[in-house]
């Protein structure tokens, strides 16, 4: 799991790094940032799972940060030496709220409970994503949500998605780019019924528009576009097999 940390005092951030990296290893951690404004663009930037966030910061609070936030796919663990903020952060909907000083024990069980919440979230994304595009078929076609709208296409008309961190950009037939804001592995649990394999952890095609397979450790397919996209290894004899099939 990904997180940052904000918080206004060093050694704050500093003991709770350090914390962190003796006693949640399964916590990968991509930025500290010093205040408010700071955190904003990290989150935004990082797209972490988690963000340990103090209240009172000079400039933005905590509770200001969350309300500016257009990312909010992440657990708040409020970390503060003030307990009257417990009500306000229940009402955020903070996963959990630890005072300072940070005791050990009360940081590896909100870590454990934030893996928790993470891995029931995740699921229930996927498969709302998932029955939002089914009701949204016609046919062979899906509604892709766009920033713009719904997007109307066929699935013939995709040559190959490709993963964009937490987006999924669709390249189709007639040159145009789609951009979606939904992970490749949720796009894969729609398309792969259709045709579509996921031949590399950045990549979903569709076998249909393949032209040529170079063999090699992974080896790498050519589109009808003339797109070269690697195999991966261990999605190789998988690819190799559906290829058989057609």
């Amino acid at each position: 799991m990904t997180a940052i940390i904000v918080d206004d005092e060093k050694h704050c951030r500093d003991v709770l790094s350090l914390l962190l990296q003796r006693y949640c290893p399964q916590i990968q951690l991509l930025a500290s940032c010093v205040d408010g404004a700071e955190g904003l663009q990290a989150i935004e930037m990082h797209r972490p799972d988690i963000v340990f966030l103090d209240i009172e910061m000079p400039g933005m609070s905590g509770f200001e940060l969350l309300e500016a936030c257009r990312f909010t796919r992440f657990d708040v663990i409020f970390t503060t030496a003030y307990n009257e903020y417990a009500i306000k952060a229940i009402r955020h909907n903070a996963l959990d709220y630890i005072l300072k000083p940070i005791d050990k024990d009360e940081l590896v069980q909100a870590v454990q409970k934030a893996e928790r919440e993470q891995s029931a979230r995740s699921s229930a994304r996927i498969e709302s994503f998932v029955e939002y595009l089914s009701r949204q078929k016609m046919g062979d076609r899906i509604a892709l949500p766009t920033l713009e709208g719904l997007q109307i296409i066929n699935s013939e008309e995709i040559y190959y998605c490709e993963s964009d961190g937490g987006y999924t950009r669709f390249f189709l037939t007639n040159g145009k780019v789609i951009l979606i804001s939904k992970t490749l592995k949720e796009v894969e649990d729609v398309l792969e019924a259709k045709g579509f394999c996921r031949v590399h952890h950045g990549y979903l095609i569709n076998v249909r528009y393949v032209q040529r397979y170079i063999r090699g450790d992974g080896g790498e397919v050519i589109m009808e576009n003339n797109k070269n996209i690697p195999v991966s290894r261990n999605k190789k004899q998988e690819f190799l097999s559906l290829l058989e099939k057609i």
